[in-house]
Formats: C-alpha cells, sequence, structure tokens
C-alpha cells in the first residue's frame, strides 16, 4: 500500500498569497495543488488523493495538506514553513477496538427529494445545521468504520468559491473533534485515503487520528 504523507504549513500572516487564498477557497485550492504531481489527467486532486484543512488558534494559521506525493518547496515564495512526514505509522497501527482521537472539518449537505412527477432530476443541495449535521457525522462516521463517543462540532466561516468557473454555493463548514473506537479497519483506511463528505476541493472531509490518551 502507498501510505500518504501530510504537510503542516505554518502560514506566513504578512503573505499576500495567503491572504488571497484565505479569503477565495478557489485559490486555495489552486495553491494547494501546485504541491501535488502535474499532468494527472482528469480529476487531479482524487488522483493525488489530495485532502487539506486550515487550522486556526488565536495566534497562527496552519494549513495541513494530505497527499500521496507532496513538494512544499512549490509553494508560493514566503507562504509559509512546511514540515512533511509520512502516515505510513498511522495506517500500520489501526485495528479494531482502537481508541482515537479525531479531528475532521466536514460539508454536511442531504440532496432535496423531489416529486414523482419530477423523476430523472436532482434535487438541489441542501446544507445541514445543529442536530441533523451531528446525525449525518455519526452515520458517515459508522460507514468509515468509526463508533463515535464523543463530537463536538464547532462551526467555521463558509468556504466560498469565486471566480468564472466557481459554483455559486457557499460550502457550510463544520469540524468535529472528539474521541471513537475502530470498529473496521480497512474501510477506516479508505476513508482516510479518500476523506468523507462533500467539498473536498474546499477545505473538507481529511480526517485526522491520534491514539486516544488513557488515564
Amino acid at each position: 500500500m502507498n501510505h500518504p504523507v501530510i504537510a503542516r504549513i505554518r502560514l506566513n500572516p504578512h503573505s499576500r498569497d495567503v491572504h488571497r487564498d484565505l479569503r477565495d477557497a478557489t485559490q486555495m485550492h489552486r495553491t494547494v495543488m501546485r504541491m501535488a504531481p502535474q499532468n494527472l489527467g482528469d480529476s487531479p486532486r482524487h488522483q493525488a488523493g489530495l485532502l487539506y484543512r486550515i487550522e486556526e488558534t488565536d495566534t497562527s494559521t496552519a494549513l495541513l495538506v494530505q497527499a500521496l506525493h507532496l513538494d512544499p518547496t512549490l509553494l508560493p515564495h514566503g507562504y509559509g514553513h512546511a514540515e512533511v512526514k509520512s502516515l505510513a505509522p498511522m495506517f500500520t497501527a489501526l485495528r479494531k477496538d482502537l481508541a482515537v482521537r479525531y479531528r475532521i472539518v466536514v460539508n454536511p449537505t442531504k440532496t432535496e427529494r423531489l416529486p414523482l412527477d419530477e423523476k430523472g432530476r436532482r434535487g438541489k443541495i441542501i446544507p445541514l445545521s445543529g442536530a441533523d449535521a451531528d446525525q449525518w457525522w455519526l452515520r458517515r462516521a459508522a460507514d468509515a468504520g468509526l463508533q463515535l463517543h464523543v463530537l463536538t462540532p464547532t462551526n467555521l466561516a463558509p468556504a466560498r468559491p469565486r471566480g468564472k468557473t466557481a459554483t455559486r454555493m457557499r460550502h457550510s463548514l463544520i469540524r468535529y473533534d472528539g474521541t471513537a473506537t475502530v470498529t473496521d479497519p480497512k474501510a477506516l483506511s479508505q476513508a482516510l485515503l479518500t476523506g468523507i463528505g462533500r467539498g473536498k476541493p474546499y477545505g473538507a472531509g481529511l480526517l485526522s487520528l491520534a491514539p486516544a490518551t488513557t488515564a
């Protein structure tokens, strides 16, 4: 199995490129894709296995980027300081009944149900919030091989794609933190590799795990 790597990039608060990307989800996607191999054909983000998440604290902003191959030297000059490590140890450690801590930013949605006379048409994508979003994450986590014990939601600013080719839809983002038990290591490995839910080009779907601390 070809394990991905993850880069933690401490963003330079004085960089114009950073400020532009934090305002524009389309530009952020283009910037992170610069680190992936080129000429990947159709669906290059999927082919690269690229997922990312923005993490903000009171004092700094970091960008986490996961992919099969990454070259942070291809980022704009002065964009930030990058540290890259292999995720092979995490994948190797996965086993049933393993207790973990997790973090993920997701874009919980549902598809509008249409009346029978409109069969064949696709309903609108409706963002979920509150208890509906929590239930969405519980279901998706179970499908991904995680039994959740704690889920703490944090509403984030929506991702706003811009540009002529961007969709007009804002992508609502919620970060979930908590603890869980691994129920299906194979399904979980797949979810870690491919991400969960919609909005992956705009900073959603990257699942991070760490061993749960024991008293």
